[in-house]
């Protein structure tokens, strides 16, 4: 296999969705979260799990948990409106994980794109708001195209090459399609390792990251005001360090649906007839083995590898939550 993506694991076990979410939510529980937030991010943590995106699913928990433990993420934020228009909204995070305010202004934005044709949200004052995917995503429900972008707080240190500004930030891109899997675009804008002979090789790949990272920094992280006082230390006793910027298109405001949706089966269709990379067994565009993987994986159980069973065990172990692993080694590959 190709590195540097998720991939499905070589040995390990599958576990209903289910059962994995009842896991999470439980475990959120156990630091102050409240039932209905713990499964709503737990849901969220769970469907990365079925797309095999599993870099920000729940291996993502132990992380989340130590946050929580040490004060510096709010376990029950209050999340809400502090400024919108007609076509524009900032929603605050209060100090939580950024999947309530990430969601909140996804699903605002979205409603807001189909009322006036564009519409835009930044969302501030949060930790980690996960997957970019997740709320471009929610665009493909009604014909929309979706566009996420999230910069951190992160001070620029005058010692080191300004490589260092090419940092792993998330930019995702959903187009609705139509009997194909729809495009999705999910990834971090950090191209290639910072390695001399690499940057001697592939110089444009580097200053394509640093313009990407630049743009994403903006949008994604001043422009949502990652930087205002009241959200750093010591004003903030948060780890607010990560904003947003969300970004949805109508479809039908610029094409009929039918026709976009038909060109762009045509151009995925035609991409899949092509020779995969070395390695791999089928041609997808972005977003086609997410799609396929997470409908093979509702009904066969998540594929769960022997490291990310150890790491949510010992979490387990730790709180005193009950562990779904042992029931399934029959299912073991």
């Amino acid at each position: 296999m190709l590195t540097g993506r998720n991939y499905p694991p070589i040995h390990g076990i599958r576990v209903p969705a289910e059962d994995m979410a009842r896991l999470a939510g439980e475990l959120f529980e156990t630091e102050g979260v409240t039932a209905e937030d713990a499964a709503f991010v737990a849901d969220l943590l769970v469907l990365n799990d079925l797309r095999c995106v599993y870099s920000h699913g729940t291996r993502t928990l132990p992380y989340y948990l130590e946050h929580f433990r040490h004060g510096s993420v709010n376990p029950r934020p209050r999340v809400r409106v502090v400024e919108e228009a007609g076509s524009t909204v900032v929603v605050d995070g209060d100090g939580g994980l950024g999947y309530y305010a990430a969601y909140r202004a996804a699903n605002m934005t979205v409603d807001k794109a189909v009322e006036h044709g564009v519409a835009a949200a930044t969302t501030r004052n949060h930790f980690h708001i996960g997957s970019a995917g997740l709320y471009s995503r929610l665009a493909l429900e009604r014909d929309c195209v979706g566009m996420v972008m999230s910069a951190h707080r992160v001070t620029p240190d005058p010692e080191e090459m300004i490589l260092g500004m090419a940092s792993a930030l998330p930019l995702s891109a959903a187009m609705p399609a139509g009997k194909e899997p729809p495009l999705v675009l999910d990834m971090g804008v950090h191209l290639l390792p910072g390695r001399e002979d690499l940057m001697e090789s592939f110089p444009r790949v580097f200053f394509k990251s640093i313009g990407l990272s630049a743009m994403l920094t903006v949008l994604g992280g001043i422009m949502a005001g990652v930087w205002r006082q009241e959200f750093c230390v010591p004003q903030s006793k948060w780890a607010s360090n990560q904003g947003s910027f969300i970004a949805v298109f109508d479809v039908k405001r610029f094409m009929p649906v039918v026709e976009f949706k038909g060109e762009i089966d045509r151009h995925i269709a035609a991409a899949r007839q092509m020779k995969p990379f070395p390695g791999m067994d089928r041609a997808e565009l972005p977003g086609g083995l997410e799609w396929q993987w997470e409908r093979e994986n509702r009904e066969s159980g998540i594929l769960v590898g022997d490291e990310h069973r150890q790491m949510l065990e010992t979490a387990a172990e730790e709180t005193g939550v009950e562990s779904p692993f042992g029931q399934y080694e029959d299912t073991r590959f």
